[in-house]
């Protein structure tokens, strides 16, 4: 048996093949009898549209992107990346749009993604883990596009969503200041994205108003490893730390397990404070004291926002931030 056609459904139907087209494939100049017609006609002979034509008919793929331009192991393995691909693929669940995944090292290839965002293949775009230098912000010019996290360069008409973190590293630095310590490090996330920034101008800032100095700082890459490394620079430069606040829980991990390497316990000699509370820190020993990063619900604001502005429901003219929260455990 045959797959009834469009002209078959338009006979049924008892109006022209373009009024079928535009009827099925979302156009519009429809009459409301003419599209309650062609909805009975398609459900009658079980008619399946043509994704293609529908494509034409409304200038529109079906599909949204979400750019991660980062290799694929540290996708899989960094809780907050893996966070957003969960977040995303849960706030489209329940529309009928496709999720395109784009990954790759920083730099790497942008152009080649730029090209893909610029070439009409997704309706939207969702961007994670930004670095300057990634033209992204060119690419989805003109692209409905919504960024997790603050660009490097916030320029006007950008849209993103985050967790405030200027205050979220200065409640991590304050934290470690209660609890009397006076030698506070941090160790940073690349120093070529927004975020990174951010939390280390929270962290100097705790500090300055405590009236403590803010020359100890390590650069991380958000890795386990690069948070192990970065803790044998600071501890070389200054074996008297007595406070170190990571810039991603993951980075946290790798500095504690320096410190007990180094015979430093952890919070007796050394208190520390991550940032993430994605599920590790509640794993490590001791339970690591961080800052709560919502990104399963930034991520779903990110996705109703595009939305919004594909459906014509408005567009977002400003940032959405969410407020920052310290969790307690028992790593200061």
């Amino acid at each position: 048996m045959t797959a009834p056609t469009l002209d078959e459904v338009a006979v049924a139907a008892g109006v022209s093949r373009s009024t079928a087209s535009r009827a099925i494939n979302g156009g519009e100049k429809v009459s409301p009898e003419a599209q309650a017609a062609v909805d009975a006609a398609v459900a009658r002979l079980g008619y399946t549209p043509n994704r293609a034509a529908r494509s034409l008919v409304t200038r529109r793929t079906g599909s949204i992107a979400l750019v991660i331009p980062e290799p694929d192991g540290r996708v899989l393995a960094d809780p907050f990346l893996a966070g957003t691909l969960r977040g995303m693929s849960q706030a489209l669940e329940p529309t009928d749009l496709q999720l395109v995944l784009l990954i790759d090292r920083p730099g790497h290839h942008s152009d080649r993604i730029v090209r893909y965002l610029r070439g009409g293949h997704v309706d939207g775009a969702i961007i994670a883990s930004h670095h300057a230098g990634d033209d992204l912000e060119v690419a989805v010019r003109g692209l409905p596009a919504v960024f997790i996290g603050r660009p490097y360069v916030a320029t006007e008409g950008i849209l993103y969503v985050d967790v405030d973190n200027v205050a979220g590293s200065r409640m991590a630095a304050e934290r470690l200041v209660a609890a009397g310590r006076r030698r506070i490090a941090t160790i940073t996330g690349p120093s070529d994205m927004g975020v990174a920034q951010d939390r280390v101008e929270g962290w100097r800032a705790a500090l300055t108003a405590a009236g403590l100095d803010a020359d100890l700082s390590a650069d991380g890459d958000f890795t386990l490893t690069g948070g192990a490394l970065a803790m044998q620079d600071l501890l070389a430069r200054d074996p008297e730390i007595d406070g170190v606040f990571a810039a991603s829980d993951l980075m946290a991990q790798g500095a504690m397990r320096v410190l007990q390497t180094a015979g430093r316990s952890v919070p007796r000699d050394v208190s520390v404070v991550g940032f993430d509370d994605l599920g590790i820190a509640a794993s490590t020993a001791p339970a690591l004291t961080t800052i709560r990063n919502p990104v399963e619900e930034m991520v779903r604001t990110a996705a109703d926002v595009l939305l919004d502005d594909l459906e014509g429901r408005g567009r977002a003219t400003r940032p959405v931030l969410f407020s920052a929260q310290l969790v307690e455990r028992a790593s200061v």
